[in-house]
């Protein structure tokens, strides 16, 4: 495989880019974050890419489908899952993020909310840090990315680990959306995270209910316009709010539920889909881009 094919653009083009400590990623159209856990107990695809040479294999294949960021992650956060130890995560993560980035020249984002665990995970080779916590787990995760310069998902959910999956249905999920994002993007920059490093994520299927889940992929557009200067991420795939739309069906039947969630998601201006069906959504996107620039 031709490494140097699959890399981003490092010259900024105008309009929306995300700095990260090795490069600028051009977002002038939505790029696709593939997810590649390396969990046992993951609610799609646990245990299946659980070593090394297992993940790499994947990576490539995920790379070929065009991925343009790889999220690689060593602890599960599907409801009822339990937290692991930053040793056991470390464990997990580094050995595959150190044979990815050596092999091939793609963005890698670490999924994790535990700055120790962000911190052997950049040495290893990422170059972002993904927050499901959106800070409030472990603040200094900021100072990991302020004193890397890495990327920064800060991603909206509410409660503790064990129980943000059950927490009490909000009555405007758009602007309690809106609060956290302000607080996080405060908190981040105090601790010298610059602007450019910093993504929004919505936290689809993390504490809402079916509807809020489907009015913030609809509403979309009110957030990417109250949150301007801010890159908008939409990790929609194979969600519980898409089984039960859909009759009660199992993740790996949840494929064209997802990728009508990150079309809708990209159309409302969506600039990073985190997915698992990366060929798809790939394609999918190259529509929504040339249908959008009919309109202009």
């Amino acid at each position: 495989m031709d490494d140097a094919a699959h890399s981003l653009q490092v010259v900024v083009l105008p309009g929306m880019h995300w700095k990260t400590s090795k490069r600028e990623i051009d977002l002038a159209c939505p790029r696709v974050m593939s997810i590649l856990n390396v969990t046992p107990d993951s609610f799609s695809d646990g245990g299946r890419f659980a070593d090394a040479d297992a993940a790499v294999r994947h990576a490539e294949r995920l790379i070929g489908e065009g991925a343009d960021i790889l999220d690689i992650g060593g602890e599960s956060t599907r409801p009822g899952s339990s937290r692991v130890s930053a040793g056991e995560e470390i464990s997990r993560i580094v050995p595959v993020i150190e044979a990815v980035a050596k092999r091939f020249d793609i963005p890698i984002s670490v999924d994790t909310s535990k700055s120790q665990v962000a911190r052997a995970a950049l040495d290893a080779g990422a170059e972002i840090i993904n927050d499901i916590s959106g800070l409030r787990f472990d603040p200094l995760l900021a100072q990991a990315a302020a004193g890397s310069n890495a990327g920064l998902v800060l991603m909206h959910s509410s409660g503790e680990f064990e129980s943000m999956h059950s927490q009490p249905p909000v009555d405007d999920i758009m602007a309690v959306v809106a609060a956290a994002f302000r607080r996080a993007i405060q908190q981040a920059k105090a601790a010298g995270v610059g602007r450019e490093q910093i993504v929004l994520d919505v936290g689809i299927g993390f504490g809402k209910t079916l509807d809020q889940n489907l009015e913030l992929i609809a509403k979309l557009d009110k957030l990417k316009s109250e949150f301007a200067d801010y890159p908008i991420m939409a990790g929609t795939s194979r969600k519980s709010f898409i089984g039960k739309l859909l009759g009660d069906i199992p993740p790996n039947e949840r494929s064209a539920g997802s990728l009508a969630s990150a079309v809708v998601a990209a159309w409302n201006g969506a600039d990073i889909l985190r997915v698992h069906d990366v060929r798809a959504t790939v394609d999918a996107v190259k529509l929504v881009v040339a249908i959008r620039k009919t309109k202009q």
